[in-house]
């Protein structure tokens, strides 16, 4: 088995390509040991010393690491995905801790924007969340108010130094152009 890595935009991020299928469905974001409970692959990443956040998305695996060298680090966490493809487990074991979707759960907005978030929320799927999973993140909505739209951002996008830019200059000028009456747009 031969595993891809590529660098991503967060220096702390690495994106690991298994050359096949990780997750079917909704990428799936893990902050901490306790939160991978149902993964027994992000088990695996958080067992090294050093990992401090995992995401999984359709055909890659992003791993964030605290200040520890990606020279110390690098050839254990491929080591654990080696081993976890190997195995034949599930990267999620259903019917374990549920783990929430962030397309639908505390989504906030007026009824009588609704035609406007759906719109959003096409762009969101079509043009940016694409462009962004190669980069190894996601970003999701989370609400529209007042001309605000309210975007979460997962994986390697959470906490990189050029996500104030992506957001502002990527994705608020892409959404001002396409949505009448989007006026910024803010991380939550």
């Amino acid at each position: 088995m031969f595993i891809q890595t590529e660098a991503t935009p967060n220096p702390a991020t690495l994106k690991f390509l298994p050359g096949r299928d990780v997750l079917v469905g909704e990428p799936r974001d893990f902050r901490s040991v306790e939160a991978s409970s149902n993964s027994p692959l992000a088990q695996g990443l958080f067992s090294i010393s050093g990992v401090t956040g995992v995401f999984l998305g359709s055909d890659f695996i992003s791993v964030t690491k605290d200040d520890t060298n990606w020279a110390h680090i690098k050839p254990a966490i491929l080591g654990v995905i080696m081993d976890h493809f190997l195995s034949g487990k599930p990267v999620i074991v259903e019917g374990g801790i549920e783990v929430a979707n962030f397309d639908e759960v505390d989504e906030f907005f007026e009824e009588e924007d609704s035609e406007t978030v759906e719109v959003i929320k096409e762009l969101l799927a079509t043009r940016v969340r694409p462009a962004v999973a190669m980069d190894g993140g996601d970003i999701t909505f989370k609400g529209f108010k007042e001309g605000t739209v309210f975007l979460h951002m997962q994986g390697a996008c959470s906490g990189c130094p050029s996500s104030t830019a992506t957001l502002k200059s990527g994705i608020e000028n892409l959404l001002r152009h396409f949505v009448p009456g989007v006026e910024a747009v803010q991380q939550v």
